[in-house]
């Protein structure tokens, strides 16, 4: 990319219809990661879990790694954290409805991933060669 089209702090002039901040970047920081979109994917599918459920289906994840991400996820309004006053405690992770908002769009994601192309109704036709 050229000088004239390079922004600075995450923005790009000239070359995309980013705002001051780009859109995209944002979608990532809230997605990106190893983690959190398998957290995102895991709720979606299997619904509400509980934490110990969650390290069985992301395995290679640590504690602190899970954590970290619940509470971030959790910051953005993507999942919602729910703690039973029982004992032992008992918390349970769901997905918001901005959560669920996101599946169809990792869907989608993934079968680009995959060179799966889709008619104009999302549906898939057939792999492509490539990546």
């Amino acid at each position: 990319m050229g000088t004239d089209t390079e922004g600075t702090a995450g923005t790009c002039t000239g070359a995309c219809p980013c705002d001051e901040v780009c859109p995209v970047g944002k979608a990532l920081a809230v997605v990106g990661g190893k983690w959190k979109m398998r957290i995102i994917c895991s709720l979606y599918l299997d619904g509400t879990m509980r934490y110990v459920d969650l390290v069985k289906k992301t395995k290679g994840i640590t504690s602190a790694m899970l954590s970290s991400s619940l509470k971030d996820l959790e910051a953005d309004g993507v999942i919602i954290r729910k703690q039973f006053e029982e004992i032992p405690p008992r918390v349970e992770y769901s997905l918001t409805d901005r959560g669920r908002e996101l599946w169809p769009i990792l869907h989608r994601l993934i079968h680009w991933a995959r060179n799966e192309e889709f008619d104009g109704d999302g549906d898939m036709i057939y792999g492509r060669t490539g990546i």
